[in-house]
């Protein structure tokens, strides 16, 4: 039986390079960046090539780029630690239903602790922020926008550059969680307008447990972990010194794939997964907007197919998928995303998120939609 892995835009495999470039760095230079003796020096010097080479994916100063332990604490960091950086608590923040987590807790934390109101805007049927309600939204008090690149779970993008162009004008902040997007599509902060972003290295073939957080020059930001002065004073703790070393080799690779087009690739054995499945299956729904989405997403509901129990089924054949909302066990919870977009009920609980990557190949996507045939029609049958 294959092992096929389509769970991508959970986590990918590190790809050999970046893994080779890590190792000696668990036990050949293995000094804390911080020392002043000659094994510090090395990683501290390691550590800054990483922070260059970031800053070149992203079209950013390298000193504008921060290492954190990746998009959750990058994505708290951003929103606590503007608002924390104002005297005044009568603020105002502005953010989505469909964000990740890791945003929508930080705002509803700025809530309870009184640090600020939030607005929470509504997307379309294809999950995108209308730009208007943002303009209306915003008032003389409304300090941070924070909108993601691209959704996590249906791939769409929003019009971030758009957005930004409000914001400027408002003389307001704006954050974008690009966690979902990197690697997978062009991102550049000036073109871009954003005043912070967020990217986690395990999104596009990293290690896990590093990201970094572009803050541009300028922005007020407080820290939100105490201790050490590191990262210039705003991120306390030993840097992860190998992690930083696959993040910075991971940009690297993530820049010469773009260059060399290689997402036209991955959008392209999408576009063929997708047709196959609409034309072989019955009653499915393809989540997300149909051509303005991260290249290798594809979030397709199974109507009358219970999602949790077709991703048992699915590994059991090899295929690794997700049902692409945070289902706990014993406890089912529909997708926040979905809800948000107003998909029709017998879609909601039946989603699952195919994840491709740039090693996928077209055998593994037809040994997939034949399995995925057989098991629906199962499923289906015994519903």
């Amino acid at each position: 039986m294959p092992q096929i892995y389509l769970n991508n835009n959970s986590s990918t495999k590190v790809a050999p390079v970046v893994l080779e470039a890590m190792i000696p760095y668990f036990y050949e230079r293995y000094g804390n960046p911080s020392n002043l003796h000659t094994f510090g020096r090395d990683t501290r010097e390691a550590v800054e090539q990483a922070r260059d080479q970031v800053a070149l994916l992203l079209n950013a100063k390298p000193e504008e780029i921060y290492f954190t332990s990746g998009g959750t604490e990058s994505n708290n960091l951003a929103i606590k630690g503007v608002f924390r950086s104002m005297a005044d608590n009568s603020k105002h923040v502005i953010t989505s239903t469909i964000e990740h987590s890791s945003v929508l807790y930080s705002v509803q934390y700025l809530e309870k602790a009184h640090y600020a109101k939030a607005t929470y805007l509504k997307v379309d049927h294809h999950g995108k922020v209308d730009p208007n309600e943002l303009e209306h939204s915003i008032t003389d008090n409304t300090v941070l926008v924070s909108i993601m690149h691209s959704n996590n779970e249906v791939g769409t993008f929003q019009p971030i550059k758009q957005l930004c162009a409000i914001t400027q004008k408002k003389g307001v902040y704006f954050h974008t969680d690009a966690t979902a997007t990197a690697g997978k599509a062009l991102l550049d902060v000036k073109d871009l307008g954003v005043d912070l972003l967020t990217i986690s290295a395990h999104k596009f073939h990293g290690p896990k447990g590093v990201g970094a957080l572009y803050v541009k020059e300028g922005v007020k930001i407080e820290k939100i972990i105490y201790g050490g002065e590191q990262e210039r004073g705003l991120r306390a703790g030993t840097e992860d010194v190998p992690g930083i070393i696959g993040l910075g080799k991971t940009t690297i690779l993530a820049k010469d794939f773009l260059q060399q087009r290689g997402q036209e690739k991955i959008k392209i054995l999408r576009g063929y997964f997708e047709n196959k499945i609409k034309t072989k299956i019955s009653d499915v729904k393809i989540n997300g907007h149909p051509t303005e989405r991260v290249v290798n997403v594809s979030n397709i509901s199974f109507a009358n197919v219970d999602h949790e129990l077709f991703v048992e089924c699915l590994d059991k054949e090899g295929i690794k998928v997700s049902a692409g909302s945070a289902c706990s066990p014993g406890q089912r919870i529909v997708s926040h995303v979905l809800r948000a977009m107003q998909v029709e009920e017998k879609y909601l609980d039946s989603q699952i998120r195919f994840g491709l990557s740039r090693y996928t190949t077209k055998e593994e996507i037809d040994y997939t939609v034949k399995v995925v045939r057989k098991l629906v029609g199962q499923l289906r049958k015994h519903n």
